[in-house]
């Protein structure tokens, strides 16, 4: 069993209580608009990361992440991109590849909205974090903790981050 902390549009900010909320995590997903290199260092130096570049990250995060990943994950195949859209509404970059060769597990960030959509058609759970800083239209900061176990999807929680 893998405990993900899944989180994204970070923008530069990193709220100190990400790491309580991640202490049980064995890894940390980041899906883009990191903002700052140091975000994604300070990530990785606290637990394992895997992560993919944003529209607004610039050379350095894009020299170190793809702008897309697929992976698996115990049994899961797994797709992490930035700008990917949700079921019924993929974006125009993957709706032809996502649906040739749909994974268990779409992860995408970019709207700052909090999604936990499952795709019938295409048998796949959707997640999107919503965004975990502070520059945006969103009220609420979002994080998503869950588990993978063999080929299931488990124990998903939504964490806010309430501003204080």
């Amino acid at each position: 069993m893998i405990r993900i902390g899944l989180l994204s549009d970070t923008h530069g900010y990193l709220d100190e209580r990400v790491f309580k909320h991640f202490e049980l995590c064995d890894e940390i997903w980041h899906a883009g608009d990191f903002g700052d290199i140091a975000v994604a260092d300070t990530l990785a130096a606290f637990r394992p990361l895997k992560g993919v570049y944003g529209n607004i990250d610039g050379k350095d995060i894009r020299a170190m992440y793809p702008e897309h990943l697929r992976f698996y994950c115990e049994e899961v195949d797994v797709w992490m991109t930035h700008i990917g859209g949700y079921p019924n509404h993929y974006s125009p970059q993957v709706r032809k590849a996502i649906q040739l060769n749909p994974p268990k597990l779409f992860i995408s960030g970019h709207s700052h909205i909090l999604k936990v959509m499952y795709d019938q058609k295409l048998q796949c759970l959707h997640l999107n974090p919503g965004a975990a800083g502070k520059q945006g239209w969103h009220k609420v900061r979002t994080l998503l903790r869950f588990s993978i176990h063999d080929n299931r999807i488990e124990d998903l929680e939504v964490v806010e981050l309430h501003n204080v």
